[in-house]
């Protein structure tokens, strides 16, 4: 919101609640599953319309409906869209056997699962698919592990509690050299900025400029907080899952940036370890106001409070010993 308001664009910003917006932004209540709702909320049009929501058949169809009434819209979808040559995504996925294995890096035109309200992934493509076949000319944005201040699933969470926490020890499997690729807010905005601007209809990834490791996100994080834990590196994965972090993955998830480099002109403004000094710091001063299982919902959702259940880690230590 902020990038497009500096960039000179009236913004509206739409939500069920009141919220807190930037200077510049005017909110607008809106709830996003009721079609008479945005009908009203969108009113007599906007020349650029920004879905962060979006993720079945039918908010696409909503969408295709309201093409008389916007310029251009721009979509979020997700690189999880993605499966390999015998049809594997991260749907399935539950480890190096049904994981899928792309090409490095994964182009847009990569297959995707089918489209389908049977799983997040098979209905964003369900999404796209709409979008794609409508009047509306639209750019579907597909970012890979969103990484921001003001997240709900902060990833960081995960090394940042247990520096917090003084760990003695980091284990990492996989050798802590897992590459899940991120998306950092700032690049996001970057990308839907440049294609506010240049209306069309494309599919495109958005990824920061380098998919780094598990160990260097770790040893980033663990660095500004001044935490020096033991490393302890798993070859593979233990069957137990110690080791395991929201980015590991058994092989290489990347995304290729040519296409909105060619297409948008897009340049990265940011690269993911230099945000985290930033993210890092909003993490540590909400978890110091506001209990993280209220502030942090899809990261509790996701990982669960077993994330920092050290017991079965200090088990599997001394077992190791």
């Amino acid at each position: 919101m902020a990038a497009l308001a500096n960039d000179g664009w009236q913004v509206s910003a739409g939500a069920r609640r009141a919220a807190v917006w930037p200077d510049g932004v005017r909110g607008v209540q809106v709830d996003r599953d009721d079609d008479e709702s945005l009908a009203a909320a969108v009113g007599g049009g906007f020349d650029v319309l920004v879905d962060c929501v979006a993720y079945t058949e039918a908010h696409g169809r909503q969408l295709a409906g309201l093409a008389d009434r916007l310029g251009t819209a721009v979509v979020l979808s997700s690189f999880s869209v993605y499966a390999d040559a015998r049809g594997h995504s991260l749907d399935e996925a539950t480890g190096p056997d049904d994981f899928p294995v792309l090409p490095l890096p994964v182009p847009e035109d990569q297959a995707t699962v089918p489209a389908g309200p049977s799983t997040y992934s098979t209905s964003k493509v369900a999404l796209e698919n709409v979008l794609l076949d409508s009047a509306l000319p639209v750019t579907v944005l597909r970012p890979g592990a969103i990484a921001g201040p003001g997240s709900v699933f902060p990833r960081e969470w995960w090394f940042v509690k247990r520096a917090l926490d003084s760990r003695p020890v980091q284990v990492l499997s996989h050798d802590g050299q897992s590459r899940f690729h991120t998306t950092s807010t700032a690049n996001l905005a970057e990308l839907i900025r440049l294609a506010a601007h240049r209306p069309g209809r494309r599919v495109l990834n958005a990824a920061d400029p380098r998919a780094v490791t598990v160990r260097e996100i770790a040893s980033t994080i663990n660095g500004l907080l001044d935490h020096h834990p033991e490393e302890i590196l798993i070859p593979g994965r233990d069957t137990t899952g110690i080791g395991d972090t929201p980015w590991s993955v058994p092989y290489p998830y990347v995304m290729d940036m040519t296409a909105a480099e060619r297409l948008l002109g897009y340049r990265p403004v940011t690269d993911y370890l230099a945000a985290l000094p930033a993210l890092v710091e909003w993490i540590t001063e909400t978890t110091r106001r506001v209990d993280w299982r209220d502030a942090f919902p899809v990261f509790l959702r996701a990982c669960g409070e077993k994330a920092f259940d050290y017991a079965p880690e200090d088990a599997w230590l001394a077992a190791r010993t």
